[in-house]
């Protein structure tokens, strides 16, 4: 398993289709579970072990701000999965920068 998404049931449907396993959420609770069996934090029976562990997990950003505390920890350790976030079925969060916003800023040169 290289790629995983956590999100809405359109977008994790969309990438069932393309053979991406994902996990449907609609709370907190949810997500969170969805993201500690992954990740391997805590007590899951179908947990996977580290080596099956996917490379790249996929969150949307609604599932990512329902969770913001608990994926920065994980991505201040540095283990697998790295952690990417895409925009939600409906568009981009308000405040949430692009990709491309955040590269301008940080490189300071618009084109």
């Amino acid at each position: 398993m290289e790629y995983y998404i956590i999100g809405e049931r359109e977008l994790v449907l969309a990438f069932k289709l393309v053979g991406v396993d994902g996990a449907v959420c609609e709370n907190k609770d949810e997500a969170l579970d969805a993201f500690n069996r992954i990740t391997g934090k805590g007590n899951f029976v179908s947990a996977p072990v580290a080596a099956e562990r996917p490379k790249i997990l996929i969150l949307t950003e609604n599932i990512s701000d329902m969770i913001e505390e608990d994926v920065l920890d994980w991505q201040k350790g540095g283990d697998y999965p790295l952690i990417v976030e895409i925009p939600g079925i409906n568009g981009h969060l308000k405040g949430k920068k692009s990709l491309t916003d955040a590269i301008r800023e940080a490189v300071g040169i618009q084109v």
